[in-house]
This record gives C-alpha cells, structure tokens and sequence, in this order.
C-alpha cells in the first residue's frame, strides 16, 4: 500500500462535514476530495490539512456491456495487457516490450457503482492509445461485473481522455491532504 492511506469522497460538501472530518481523521497521508472549488474548501479545512496545486474534476459516466468496453481493445503492436482480479479490483497493466508498466488503472465495483482509480499512461507511452485501452478494458470489467455508473477524480491532462470516451463532467474536486506528521491512532 502506498502512502495514501484513506480517502473520502464528499460529492455533496459543507462545512460542518469537512472540518468534522478535518478533527476526526488523524492518520497521515488521509485524503478528502470534496466537489467544490479550492478556495472554498481553503476556509473550511484546520490545520494539519493542505489544498495541494492538483485541480481535479468528478466525472461520471453510464456503464453497460456493449458500451465503451467492448469489444475489449488489443494493445498497440509491441504492448501487451496484464488483467487481474484482486479482492474484488479490476486491474490493468500494459506493459511495453521490454516488461516496463507503460500504462496502468484499476476500477472498483461497488454494486451499481464502480470507482476508477489510478488510471496512468507514463510519460514515454503518452500518445499511442493506451489510455483509451485500459479505460475501454477497466469499463467492460465493470460493466461484466453489474455496475450501471462509473465514477472518477480526473485530473487536468486526464479529463480530455476521459471526456473523449463519454464521461461527463459535474465540476472541480479538490483535494485535501493531512500532513505527515500527524498521529496515526
């Protein structure tokens, strides 16, 4: 596991709710993606959190076999794709000729709803469609798996990916970070 620790998502934030969560969530490297401009949520966090420089947007999209997903995509000549199931995780890997990851994401589904994390094409791989390939094969997995909507925290350079494959944007998703020197309890 990474640094990241936890996070929650407040698609519908107020005040109250950030700074309870502000008070409550103690353990370092926590994060809180909150559906509202940064300089909103600036007044609304206490210390030990910080507003990184990352603007990002929810996205949402419908899921259904037949959709995007399918058929599944085959990698550009000289890429190969990695899929796996890992406690209910869809992830997927392309990896380059060489064996080096050139593109990675995985989705979560979580009943009607499948969460879309981590989605990455490396800065060497940019440009080819591998993008498109994992999102197309992230989108089947979930759709296989009964989900109806994804959901996503797109960042600038992904929301034009992401838009180009029907995502719909419902507005900026700021993230909250809680410091590393926090104790974890």
């Amino acid at each position: 596991m990474g640094r990241d620790v936890l996070r929650h998502v407040l698609p519908e934030p107020d005040e109250p709710t950030v700074r309870f969560l502000c008070e409550s969530v103690t353990r370092p490297y926590s994060w809180l993606k909150v559906l509202a401009e940064p300089e909103e949520v600036a007044d609304w966090i206490t210390p030990g959190w910080a507003i990184p420089d990352d603007p990002g947007f929810m996205m949402t999209a419908r899921l259904a076999p037949g959709g995007p997903g399918a058929p599944a995509p085959a990698p550009p000549a000289g890429y190969a794709v990695h899929r796996e199931l890992h406690e209910g995780v869809h992830l997927v890997r392309v990896l380059a000729g060489d064996g080096s990851l050139a593109a990675r994401g995985q989705v979560a589904p979580t009943g009607r709803t499948a969460v879309f994390d981590q989605v990455e094409t490396y800065e060497a791989h940019r440009r080819r469609g591998l993008g498109s390939t994992v999102m197309r094969l992230l989108h089947a997995a979930a759709a296989d798996a009964g989900a109806t909507t994804g959901v996503l925290a797109a960042t600038v350079e992904g929301r034009a990916l992401y838009t180009s494959l029907g995502w719909r944007c419902h507005g900026p998703l700021t993230g909250v970070v809680r410091d590393g020197g926090a104790t974890a309890p």
